[in-house]
This record gives structure tokens, sequence and C-alpha cells, in this order.
């Protein structure tokens, strides 16, 4: 028993010499450095990095982040980011709406009413507050009952007839009593003819906040349609993702008619498009496809409709793209034409990425330096919960804080570059050198261990 525990023992502190020797990194490996400051109650600090800073680092998945202190130390630090993929687990509700119906001459008001409700909150009747005569009932929106629903809501998605095609514009209310409401902003649907095919919007994003009740009041009274079908689509808290930041405008170009392709920094899990729409009336049914690389054939990733159309005087705009975060470096926008096209020259367009945060424990003197942008470095980021003992929502919050100070500096890339790939070489000969005398220690010592003469009892 005593040998197989010396064996162990002696093949963990070869692995940690091993480890040791390869994670002895310095400043001068990486291209990009970025004065921190912090402020609040350490040791750990918590830093949103921008993404003009992120899109320096050689690396998709941030591998190449590290922070050092004044004496050049890298921090032990963790890296909080929600992928893309944990939206698969929200969860699709049909729920009960009620008409609101209000005086003709009273549609600017929201229109008061009764209700009947069971013990649990859910809506069983909804009334106007006032008794209307027969032909002075207009109908002024809808109410949605998500009584049943405990996770925050995250899109709204609609079906109805109406008498003409066309958009539907409504503002959208919050309450849990249906006393007090909350303004969560506009909505907007829309079913167009479009060259001999139907085009049809029915979902609206949602702030992802919880709410028992929501009030969909329209714009234009008299255009209101009847609702057939209303759903809305959920996730508990655990799963929401990192807020969007969204990236400069990225200039594109055009190879042929209809057809407009982006190179972006680096490869990245994009989940947004905007696309600049600059000339009134632009109406594109378009397909977006992506891919990592020229030599990889181009994949599609979502198709929709764009347009900006002018409407009683006013701008009616849809011109974003949502995507499911694949890792993309390059996109490719295809129009149809049949709608007068996006014009000869690309269009800008505008990418968004989920934001990620950089938490990291304060050992050693300050300032702190952010630093990024190499190759062949690999990840070094800790679990958060390693990182930060007993963590919990509460002490996220108590985090000290750090931002990053001025511009950021950029070294000369083919000296990094050489640095780098000696240093790295250094660094691979020791580790084999380490690696093959803990390998002929450890068969020495099993050849003298199986030539001693085993014990008499």
């Amino acid at each position: 028993m005593s040998q197989k525990l010396n064996l162990g023992w002696l093949g963990a502190v070869a692995l940690g010499v091993a480890l040791s020797a390869s994670a002895q990194e310095k400043p001068a490996d990486f291209a990009t450095h970025v004065p921190l400051s912090v402020s609040g109650e350490g040791p750990w600090y918590r830093l949103e990095l921008p993404l003009s800073v992120q899109l320096n680092a050689r690396q998709t998945d941030l591998s190449d982040v590290r922070v050092f202190n004044a004496a050049g130390e890298a921090q032990a630090y963790a890296l909080a980011r929600e992928a893309a993929s944990t939206r698969e687990n929200r969860t699709l509700t049909d729920v009960k709406w009620f008409p609101l119906y209000t005086s003709a001459d009273a549609t600017e008001r929201a229109p008061g009413i009764r209700v009947q409700s069971s013990a649990n909150g859910t809506l069983v009747e909804v009334q106007p507050s006032s008794q209307l005569e027969a032909g002075e009932e207009v109908l002024r929106g809808w109410l949605l009952d998500a009584s049943a629903i405990k996770a925050p809501l995250q899109q709204l998605i609609l079906d109805w007839t109406s008498e003409r095609d066309g958009f539907q514009r409504f503002t959208i209310e919050a309450s849990d009593d249906l006393q007090h409401w909350q303004s969560w902003g506009e909505g907007q649907v829309a079913r167009l003819t479009f060259a001999d095919e139907r085009v049809e919007q029915h979902e609206v994003g949602l702030p992802g906040q919880s709410a028992r009740y929501l009030r969909l009041l329209w714009n234009s009274p008299q255009l209101a349609p009847t609702l057939t079908s209303a759903q809305l689509q959920s996730a508990s808290p655990r799963s929401l993702p990192l807020p969007l930041v969204w990236s400069q405008p990225l200039a594109g170009s055009s190879v042929k008619a209809g057809e407009y392709t982006w190179q972006l920094p680096m490869g990245l899990n994009v989940e947004r498009v905007q696309v600049e729409l600059s000339q009134p009336n632009s109406l594109a049914p378009v397909t977006l496809s992506g891919r990592r690389e020229s030599s990889l054939p181009w994949q599609p990733l979502t198709s929709g409709l764009l347009y900006r159309l002018t409407q009683s005087g006013q701008d009616v705009v849809q011109n974003e793209l949502q995507l499911s975060g694949q890792t993309v470096q390059q996109l490719k926008l295809v129009v149809d034409e049949r709608g007068g096209g996006l014009g000869a020259e690309a269009p800008t367009l505008k990418f968004a990425v989920r934001s990620t945060q950089l938490v990291f424990l304060a050992r050693g003197a300050g300032p702190y330096t952010l630093a990024l942008g190499s190759a062949t470095v690999r990840a070094a980021n800790l679990p958060l919960s390693t990182l930060i003992p007993d963590y919990s929502a509460a002490k996220w919050a108590a985090l000290g804080k750090a931002s990053v100070e001025g511009a950021a500096v950029v070294s000369n890339s083919s000296t990094v570059t050489a640095a780098a790939s000696a240093d790295t070489d250094w660094k691979k000969f020791g580790l084999w050198g380490v690696l093959l005398l803990s390998v002929l220690f450890l068969a020495a010592m099993a050849f003298s261990l199986l030539r001693k003469p085993p014990v008499k009892p």
C-alpha cells in the first residue's frame, strides 16, 4: 500500500512541476495591454470587458486574457458569461387574452376594467368599468393573463385576424395587481403580401422581467385586430444571458447585385445584427449566412424581412436579425431584389455579442493591467465558485469594480510573436525535460521495488 502511495505522490509532484513550468507567463507574451483602475472593496474586482478591448484577443473563447499586477505576476481570474445555448431552456406558454373596450370619445385613455379572478390570481372575466351602450364600444386593446408563468418573460408571439394587411403597432404595459402599470415599450407585428408571397412577423421582444399581466393598447384603436392566439416565452433567472453589447458600424462589400458581405475582426458568437437602411421606403426579404473562414462553405443562419417605411409621417423600421450565437467571422446577406433592394453600395452593419465580465483576485501591489492577444497560451481561468469561496448573488453584487483606464497599448506584433515563440520553445523543451526526468525516475523506482525480495511473513 505504501509503495502505491509513494508512486502516486511522485506522479502528482511531477505533474505539478510540469504545470508550473507551463504557467510562467509574462506581460510581454501578449500583444495588447490595457491599464485598469479599481474601486470599492477587494480583494475581488469585477470588470465588464468592452467589446473594443475583446476584439484585440487572438482566441475566440478569450483564452488569451490575463490580468497582471505591477510586478508582472498573473492574477487568478474567472470569466462570467452565458452561452447562447441557454436559451434552449426557455418555455413557450399559451395564455388567455381578454378584449379591452372603451368609448369612442375616450380612446386616448387606458380603458378602465372590472375583473373577476380565481384564488390564485388567474383571470376569469374582464369587463369595462362602466356600462357602454351598443355602438359606443371601441376595441382599444387586449389584456393577457400571465399569472401562471413564474419566470421572466422574454418574447410575445401573437396571431390575429384583420380586415386588411399591414403593420400592427401597440404599447406594452405590465402589472402585478391590475392597478399599477409599468411601460415595457412598444411592440409591432406585421402581415404583408409581397410578390405573391405572404410575409408575416409575429414575435415581439420583451425585457426579461416577470409580470402577472400584460396590457396591449393599439396606437390606432380603429385598426386593432382580433387576436386568435397569444403565447409568451419565458426563461428562469439562472438561464438568462448577460446583456448584449453592440459593435461600431462595420463597412461591407458587394461583389454582385443583391449580395453583401462583411468581415468581422475575429471569430465571434454573434447574437444579433443590425443592417443600416439609409433610404426611406425600403423593403427587403433577406437571408443571412455565415462562416468561420473563407475556405469553408457558407451556412444559412437566419432569414427575415427588413424594412423602413413611412406611415403617417413616421418611419416604421425593422432592421435587426436575431441569431443563435454561432461563431462566425464572415457574414453574407442575400436580398430578394423584388422589393427594390438595398442599393449598389453595401450597407453598414452592427453586430451584437453577449457581454463578458472578468473577475480577478488582486494579489500584490497595483496598478493592474489587462493583457490579451496571444495565439499560443492556454486558458487559465477558474470557475467563479472556485475563485470566490461560498459564491452567491450577494457576494457578486458586493464585488469591487474595475474599469478600463485610457486606451489600449498595442505592442509591436512581430516582436511579441517572436518573443512568445522563443519563450514557448523554451517552455516546451523545459516541460519535456521535466516529464522525461520524472518518467525515468519513476521507472528506476519501480525497477528497484520489483528487484527487492518479498518480505517473509
